[in-house]
């Protein structure tokens, strides 16, 4: 081969190694995150303290905060809604959770305004418990499931919210008691309106949880689904937690 012909080679090379290189840049760029937008989902998280969408009748499924369970002693159960009163979608009805020592009337208060949202015609799936427990209390956190689920009507499902770092460092027995009682968990990538920064590290592991899960992305988050995650055995799908324009001070996210 001869000299002008080893330049060409050399050159196509460059050329083609550049363009390669151009399309990974490319494509890179293609995987950033994006602004979660609402009406691609199916699913959402309503607060209490946020005006619920037109369109949010044609959700297949909705989890409503009904009230609170607050941290000081003396008070008993907060309802923060009235009584819904839609045929569809399906809901759960939600009880944000500061204190586990309950007493029963904590319990008959939460469990007669389940039923009573049953009773009103709506397709009522379960009871879902917000509670931000601690990595290395989930075992605690689970006799206080326990203890709820053996009160809970049979027609009923249990369902609760978790933090991402439960998969990651929670301790097998903890996650496995919480198995045991808990028929879903919804598992919070966001704090305040913000996306969790290195979500992903964190999702990698869900399949530690040993029970059925659906991500919790917030409105307008940074989101971008990591490789396998909706492949994973446990994946149910995402739910939605709708912040609105405006929030009320009381049952509304915070930042």
């Amino acid at each position: 081969m001869g000299d002008e012909a080893q330049v060409l080679l050399v050159s196509r090379r460059a050329l083609l190694g550049a363009g390669v290189a151009a399309f990974a840049l490319a494509a890179c760029g293609t995987r950033r995150d994006s602004p979660v937008r609402a009406r691609a989902y199916e699913a959402f998280f309503l607060w209490a303290g946020v005006a619920p969408p037109p369109w949010l009748e044609e959700a297949s499924l909705v989890y409503l905060l009904a009230g609170e369970v607050r941290a000081v002693r003396a008070s008993g159960y907060v309802p923060l809604r009235a009584v819904p009163r839609t045929s569809a979608p399906r809901v759960w009805m939600c009880v944000r959770v500061e204190r586990l020592d309950w007493e029963e009337g904590h319990y008959a208060a939460v469990l007669g305004q389940l039923a009573r949202w049953a009773a009103a015609g709506n397709a009522v799936e379960g009871l879902q418990i917000d509670f931000d427990a601690a990595t290395h209390g989930l075992a605690g956190y689970a006799q206080f499931l326990e203890g709820l689920r053996a009160r809970l009507p049979v027609r009923f499902k249990l369902g609760i919210t978790g933090l991402m770092d439960w998969s990651a460092g929670g301790a097998a027995d903890g996650l496995s008691s919480l198995a045991d009682c808990v028929d879903e968990i919804v598992v919070q990538t966001y704090q305040g309106r913000a996306t969790i920064p290195g979500y992903e590290r964190y999702l990698a592991s869900l399949e530690r949880l040993g029970l059925p899960y659906r991500v919790g992305l917030v409105e307008g988050g940074a989101w971008r689904a990591p490789p396998g995650l909706e492949a994973g055995a446990g994946f149910r799908g995402y739910v939605v937690f709708l912040v609105g324009g405006a929030q009320a001070a009381e049952g509304a996210p915070q930042a």
